[in-house]
């Protein structure tokens, strides 16, 4: 085929998609469309749409007129060419040859009488009604069916009607990915299992030939937004192999058998294109244990999961392909999935600690221009427990916030309002509160803050607020760990206990009355105490004894209580202990706020009129009133 020729061919195409809306997509390095694919469904919808139009368009421009306008017209002598037919009777006008009227036949027996009196040329019409319904119904669906071949002939095989079958893997070639280690921070152990892969796929023989081979799968398990799925691709990209990325939602369809079907082709495509890696995102979706599924079990799901272990334990792995898979629910899977010889390695991919966080936001900040007062170390500690995808929505969110206030560089102050919308939720400046709410949630947010720096073992406060944010939060004490905490003492939490009281004694202390203000301090006070005693061994009542266990979410649907396995006297006990340790907390915070009871009505003072204090102001203060209370000594 002639160069011309062929770019005549590859316009044609060109013209044809455009034609449809197919060409949605941009065209790759040779100037081409990707493949796409034509539902049969637009052609079923534009031969009902053809067939309704087709009158309008096909049939002749014809007035239609009342019988008794055409009487008058057959008796005032204005009428040439009558035909009669079936069910209408048609005629031009004398004089006006391209004007054509019509109307309904009644029976009328006089008519051909009048025909003949007024000497009208007129003739009789038979109409072949089964013939002129066929064509009408056969020509359009013939042409759009030879559309519809031509169509899916230039689309490429897999475009038909069956195309549910294929899988709906996105594959990215070597260099496409885009994505290297140098992208992915505050992961490094996992990061290092993972390097190990890559040598794999770049050279197994050096593996190979000690005896060794290349593990068949590699399970990413870490919380929702630690990065297993950047790290998928960043394997990908460092190893230079194609990466089939899917997710475990996109193998079951309603029809039966298509998730196994998907299963297959998924695996015969990647063995074409070995070696590479196959990327299951979500695979709970589909890997879920067989047979416990108390609600109802799902065939089509269970079938699909049979295919993918089917695969995965006759897959050889002499052929250079790696399954990859990500989840945030492992405790789930079903045990086939685990055993060695499908997933050998499964890789924690945790929540970073300080120093991961700064190196991930030094990453997410490249292209962000940050004011010099920016120490990204300090914002590291001010995020525990936050993950990469959580910072980087506070430096996007502060950046926004530096764009609307017009400023040229991201500022200190920026990350600060961004770290508290995303822990404490949008601020809401012009909610209404009555003179009396504001004052019971300014002793109430004091109390809290007052006793955060009164107690041994607390993180010291950082800002205090009366400025309503999210959806139920009316203020906040914002507190600032020093440093990453991995295990709590009985001192500790004990303190955090009084913390959580601090604004409820407050409020008895002023008012002489109690709100509603407390009910979520209450409740994490509650939960704190309960597994004190239940799951800790901190009661030295109950003694070192572990009365309840973490729910096995494998064998029980969620939200049903986990069976106790203990009597009811135990119980009763459990509950006495829980009440202790939350009476003694709140009799240790009455003596702290009655000791500084000025510190607290001047906290309160300041905070009403200023409505956001920081942490230092309040130590100022307390400082203040240790120094007058060793004068007055």
């Amino acid at each position: 085929m002639s160069d011309s020729n062929k770019n005549e061919n590859e316009n044609s195409g060109d013209r044809l998609r455009s034609m449809l809306g197919l060409n949605h997509s941009p065209k790759d390095e040779n100037g081409k469309f990707p493949k796409q694919r034509l539902n049969i469904w637009y052609v079923f919808i534009a031969i009902l749409l053809f067939s309704y139009l087709q009158p309008f368009f096909f049939s002749d421009k014809v007035e239609t007129i009342p019988y008794s306008q055409f009487k008058q017209h057959l008796t005032e002598g204005t009428l040439d060419n009558l035909i009669i037919g079936p069910e209408y009777i048609t005629a031009t006008l004398k004089g006006v040859p391209d004007r054509q009227i019509s109307t309904i036949r009644v029976d009328d027996p006089g008519l051909v009488k009048e025909l003949a009196d007024s000497k009208v040329s007129y003739s009789g019409k038979y109409q072949n009604r089964l013939l002129s319904t066929i064509l009408s119904w056969l020509l359009p669906l013939g042409i759009f069916f030879l559309f519809y071949f031509y169509a899916m002939k230039k689309m490429g095989p897999g475009a038909g009607v069956m195309s549910f079958s294929k899988n709906k893997a996105k594959i990215f070639a070597e260099s496409d990915t885009n994505v290297s280690f140098a992208d992915v921070a505050g992961i490094d152990e996992a990061q290092e299992e993972l390097e190990e892969v890559v040598e794999f796929l770049s050279s197994p023989e050096k593996s190979q030939k000690l005896g060794g081979r290349i593990p068949k799968g590699v399970l990413l398990v870490g919380p929702p937004g630690t990065g297993k799925t950047l790290l998928a691709r960043a394997v990908a990209g460092e190893a230079k192999v194609p990466f089939f990325s899917i997710s475990g939602s996109e193998f079951v369809e309603m029809f039966v058998g298509v998730g196994a079907a998907r299963v297959r082709d998924l695996f015969s495509q990647a063995a074409s294109q070995a070696p590479c890696i196959i990327f299951i995102d979500e695979l709970d979706a589909i890997g879920k244990a067989r047979g416990v599924n108390t609600m109802g079990g799902h065939d089509e799901r269970e079938q699909t999961l049979n295919q993918l272990l089917v695969e995965m334990d006759g897959f050889e792995t002499n052929k250079g392909v790696i399954i990859m898979a990500a989840t945030n629910r492992p405790e789930i899977l079903d045990p086939a999935l685990l055993r060695p010889g499908r997933f050998d390695r499964q890789v924690l991919v945790d929540r970073p600690d300080i120093n991961g966080r700064k190196a991930i936001l030094e990453i997410h900040t490249k292209n962000v221009v940050l004011s010099p007062d920016v120490d990204l170390g300090k914002l590291a500690g001010r995020t525990p427990g936050f993950v990469g995808a959580d910072l980087a929505n506070i430096i996007n969110e502060a950046a926004l916030l530096a764009a609307r206030n017009e400023k040229e560089t991201v500022e200190l102050i920026d990350f600060d309002e961004a770290i508290e919308r995303v822990v404490a939720g949008l601020q809401k400046k012009n909610r209404v509160m009555s003179a009396q709410e504001k004052e019971i949630v300014t002793y109430h947010e004091s109390g809290h803050a007052i006793v955060a720096e009164s107690v041994e073992h607390a993180d010291p406060v950082h800002k205090i607020s009366i400025i309503p944010r999210g959806i139920s939060a009316l203020g906040y004490t914002q507190q600032q760990p020093t440093e990453d905490r991995y295990l709590m003492t009985r001192s500790e939490l004990l303190d955090r206990l009084a913390i959580l009281l601090g604004g409820r004694v407050a409020e008895e202390l002023v008012f002489n009355e109690i709100s509603t203000g407390a009910q979520n301090d209450l409740q994490r006070a509650s939960d704190i105490a309960r597994t004190m005693v239940t799951q800790y061994g901190m009661s030295d009542r109950l003694g070192l004894v572990c009365y309840e266990q973490p729910r096995q979410v494998m064998f029980m649907p969620e939200g049903f209580p986990s069976a106790k396995n203990y009597s009811e006297a135990k119980s009763a006990e459990i509950d006495s202990e829980i009440s202790k340790l939350i009476d003694e907390a709140h009799k240790r915070v009455q003596a702290i706020l009655s000791e500084r009871r000025d510190v607290l009505d001047e906290l309160a003072e300041l905070l009403s009129v200023k409505e956001s204090i920081s942490g230092d102001e309040l130590r100022r203060i307390l400082k203040q009133q240790k120094t007058k209370d060793e004068s007055s000594v």
